[in-house]
Order: C-alpha cells, then sequence, then structure tokens
C-alpha cells in the first residue's frame, strides 16, 4: 500500500516539475517573446500534425503574414523570414548541421547524402559522388532522356481521342512515370517500365508515397524511428513498407543489372575520345567500377545507398517541378505564345529528329525564365530546411538563437519575400530574370534555392534541370495541352509538395 501511495506521488511530482519546466520554456526563457502558436510552445504536436495534414507550405506563409520575420512552428523550431539569413545558415562555411529530423530519411543505423548529419562523413562521401553527377558528365545521358521523352510523347499522342483531343488525364502522374523511367535508363541503362504501362510498377510510387509521409511526420519525433521502421516492415511482410520496400527494389533491380553483365570489370571510359565518341555508361556500372578501385574507400554500401538515393529523390521533385512550369504556364496565354514562338524559332517541328538538345535549351531565355520563375512560385520541397545553432549562438533579425536550437528557411517563405523578389512576389512573372538591372538578378539568385543552399544542395538538380529543359519545349511545341481545371490545383505537402488529380486534356499540335 505504501509502496503504491509512494509511486503515485512520485509520478505527480515528476509531472508537476515536467508541467512547470513547459510552463518556464514557453513563457519566461530568452526565446519565449518569439510570437507563434500557442500550442507550438508546448508541443512538437502542432507541427507533426500540420505536416500530417499536408498544407505547411501554406500553414509557414500565414505564420509569418501574422507573427513577422521570426515565428515559432515548435518548442525547439523557428522559421526565419530575413534576407540576411540564408547565408548564415546554409552558405560557405556554415557550421549549422541538420537538425533530428533528418534521420528518418534513411534506415536506422544507416547514412545517406541527403539525411546525414554528420557534416565531415557527408563531405567526404558527397566527394565520392560529385563527379557522377555534374551536369558535364549529365550531358551524355541525353540519348536516354531522349528515349523516354520519345516514348512519354507517343503516350500523349496515343491517348488523342477523335477530336484530337485526349480523355482527362492526370499529367502529374505521367510526368513522374517519365521522371522515373529516366531515372532508370542513368541509373541502370533500362526504363522501370511505367511508361511501358502507365501505371504503378510493382507498387514503387505508392510505397515512395509512404516513405514520404512516413518521414517527414516521425521526423518530429525521430526517436521513435528504429522502433516504428522495425515494427513497420515486419508487418508488412518480406518485402517490407516505404523506404525499406524501395530498399529491397532497388536491390532486385541492381542483381539482374549486374548478372546481366555477367559481373564484368567495367570498361573504363576513353578520355582520347571526342565526347560523341564515348560508350554513355550508367551509374551502377560507374559505382561498380569505383567499388571494384578502391572498395575500401568507395563500398559496396556506397554503390547502393547511390541507387537507393535515385530511386526515391529522382522522380517526384523533376515531376513536381514539370507539373509547376505546365500549370504556371497554361494559366497565362500571353506567356503560352511568347514560349512557343521561342521554341519554333530555335526548334521548329522535325518529325525525322523531334528531340531537343540540352545546348539549344540554353539558348532559349525566356524557356529558362519561366522554368527558374515556376521552381520559384511552386518549389518541390515545401518544409523547413532546419538546422541546429552551432556553438556560441547566433542573432538573427535582433533575436540571439542560443546553441541547440533549432532554425530553419521554408524556400516558400525565401521565394515569398518582397524585399527580395519584389512587390509582386507573389505573382508568376518570368520577366523578373529578364530585367536588365544584374545586380538585382545576382540578388535573386542568391535566394533562389528550390534545390536548397550551400554544401548540402541536392546532389541531383543536375538531372533534373537535364529532364526539364528538354521535356518542356518539346511538349509546348508539339502538344496543345489545356487545363481540365482552371481554378488552383490541390497539392499535398509532405515534404515534396505533390499535385493532386493534376487533370489535363492534350492533342498534337499542328504546325
Amino acid at each position: 500500500m505504501l509502496h503504491s501511495i509512494f509511486s503515485l506521488t512520485a509520478l505527480g511530482v515528476l509531472a508537476a516539475v515536467a508541467l512547470a519546466a513547459a510552463i518556464w520554456r514557453a513563457f519566461f526563457t530568452r526565446l519565449a517573446s518569439v510570437p507563434g502558436p500557442v500550442a507550438a510552445r508546448f508541443t512538437d504536436l502542432w507541427y507533426a500534425y500540420r505536416i500530417y495534414r499536408g498544407g505547411f507550405e501554406k500553414d509557414n506563409l500565414q505564420l509569418h503574414k501574422k507573427y513577422g520575420p521570426i515565428v515559432r512552428y515548435g518548442v525547439n523550431r523557428f522559421s526565419i523570414d530575413d534576407p540576411l539569413a540564408a547565408s548564415v545558415i546554409y552558405g560557405p562555411g556554415s557550421k549549422f548541421t541538420k537538425s533530428s529530423w533528418y534521420e528518418t530519411w534513411t534506415s536506422p543505423g544507416t547514412w545517406n547524402i541527403f539525411g546525414d548529419r554528420d557534416a565531415k562523413r557527408h563531405a567526404f562521401n558527397r566527394r565520392q559522388y560529385q563527379n557522377t553527377y555534374s551536369m558535364s558528365s549529365l550531358v551524355h545521358y541525353e540519348s536516354y532522356v531522349d528515349e523516354c521523352a520519345d516514348l512519354f510523347c507517343q503516350r500523349l499522342s496515343e491517348m488523342s481521342a477523335t477530336d484530337g483531343w485526349s480523355r482527362p488525364m492526370d499529367m502529374g502522374h505521367w510526368l513522374q512515370c517519365y521522371a522515373f523511367d529516366v531515372i532508370g535508363m542513368i541509373t541502370y541503362s533500362k526504363r522501370i517500365g511505367f511508361l511501358d504501362f502507365g501505371e504503378d510498377v510493382a507498387n514503387v510510387m505508392q510505397n515512395l508515397g509512404d516513405h514520404l509521409t512516413y518521414a517527414s511526420v516521425v521526423g518530429v519525433y525521430p526517436w521513435l524511428h528504429p522502433i516504428l521502421f522495425k515494427v513497420r516492415n515486419w508487418l508488412a511482410g518480406s518485402r517490407g513498407k516505404g523506404r525499406q520496400f524501395i530498399v529491397n527494389y532497388t536491390q532486385d533491380y541492381m542483381a539482374a543489372h549486374q548478372a546481366k553483365a555477367k559481373a564484368k570489370m567495367p570498361v573504363p571510359e576513353d578520355d582520347t575520345k571526342g565526347e560523341e565518341q564515348r560508350e554513355t555508361v550508367d551509374f551502377l556500372t560507374k559505382f561498380v567500377k569505383k567499388h571494384w578501385e578502391n572498395p575500401s574507400v568507395f563500398t559496396s554500401y556506397h554503390v547502393l545507398s547511390g541507387c537507393v538515393s535515385n530511386m526515391v529523390a529522382g522522380s517526384d521533385t523533376t515531376s513536381i517541378s514539370l507539373s509547376a512550369i505546365l500549370y504556371y504556364v497554361l494559366h497565362d496565354a500571353n506567356v503560352l505564345k511568347r514560349l512557343r514562338e521561342e521554341v519554333d524559332q530555335h526548334c521548329p517541328q522535325n518529325k525525322a529528329s523531334p528531340d531537343i538538345t540540352f545546348a539549344q535549351s540554353q539558348e532559349m531565355p525566356y524557356l529558362q525564365a519561366v522554368i527558374k520563375e515556376a521552381l520559384r512560385m511552386h518549389p518541390a520541397t515545401g518544409l523547413p530546411l532546419e538546422r541546429v545553432v552551432p556553438e556560441g549562438g547566433i542573432t538573427i533579425n535582433g533575436v540571439f538563437f542560443p546553441e541547440g536550437v533549432i532554425v530553419g528557411i521554408n524556400s516558400w517563405v525565401e521565394h515569398g519575400n518582397k524585399a527580395i523578389f519584389g512587390d509582386d512576389a507573389d505573382v508568376f512573372n518570368p520577366d523578373r530574370w529578364l530585367q536588365e538591372d544584374k545586380e538585382k538578378i545576382s540578388a535573386m539568385n542568391r535566394h533562389w534555392m528550390p534545390f536548397g543552399l550551400g554544401s548540402r544542395t541536392c546532389i541531383g538538380r543536375h538531372i533534373s534541370m537535364l529532364e526539364m529543359c528538354k521535356l518542356v519545349p518539346r511538349l509546348i511545341r508539339d502538344f496543345d495541352l489545356e487545363l481540365c481545371n482552371k481554378d488552383k490545383w490541390q497539392t499535398k505537402d509532405h515534404w515534396f509538395v505533390k499535385p493532386e488529380n493534376f487533370k489535363m486534356r492534350v492533342r498534337p499540335r499542328v504546325v
């Protein structure tokens, strides 16, 4: 009896202490003056729930509109909307490391380029992959992109009805099919088959979506990850669920690739040959070659991690960006007209050779401005890029943040800052990137962050740009496209801000 009373008393004391600590932290510490939702002062559940709802990019914008340049969105989490903050948090030489939110983006006890919080290990491993993902290396994969673009355009033509127009189609889905098959070609020299069948091959997209929802929500409480990861995969069976499913699927694909190659040592690229004579070597072959050359530095895990990263991040970001470009172009008849005139002038229709080269895309300034502006208006990621304040603390916009506090900038917030992008920052205006004020353009470029900023910039960004620069002008030139719903589109933000049911009708364009 006494033991029970003592236990209840101890629990009561602990609860009282915890409550007192929460009240003290919420209202009496140095950061208590930073405004934000009342619930966020006491618990990160407010943030987790908002992520789960899938609209935090809008929530984040509203928070700053209501409370100002610095707002609280969690007990120890603060969102920044200050033009001077980006270079401090993400710039060269920054000692800000990624927050624990990123731990759920890899399997427990492992690392990947995106989620690694160890700055030194990340820098070392990123160097191992850097050359493979450089733009100078990726232009050798244009034929792979062209193959997928040819099949994608063939599918669009096949969907045309007797009146020329197709039935309403989910363009977001088809663009992800395109992006996924491009990644398959670049990684394995083989399409995964999304464009061939027009459907989710082996439920890969479904499991990728599950992974995004899980990682973005559970990342708020990463200590749950080692437990939930095991339980979810045990319940799902031998193939696993979410990320583990993608890992298993990738391992199967790698095994098939290597069996076909009969595990021969890859032939080194002959640097004495001209660019047009070099054989295109897929990523997996390059990774295996690096592993055989120096297995202690580029381990077998490096090979697997590189391929898995391509599968996880290689389709959503590109398909979202492509969807955003079409969405904004088709909402403005003048933009569509100017873009089409430029494309027709530089790359007129030619059935014998319909492909548009990356070099040609770089000669079209309005196309580049349209792409850049669409990615400003709708960056693929929609949560703050969280970083941990380093030793000594930091003062931002007059507020001192002590060591260990989490601060972050959401690309949606940064891209909407009128001090950076002008009073019309909430308007789609490609001409802002074509103005004569080079200083203004330079300033905008420093704050343009659809792929992140600094040393943690997305390593695969050049793949995405290659796909966009080649496919967008081809679609604009060869097809008439019509939005089925002119109203604002619906999106879901589980880290990636994906369009939902992005319906469109298409028909081949005859010039």
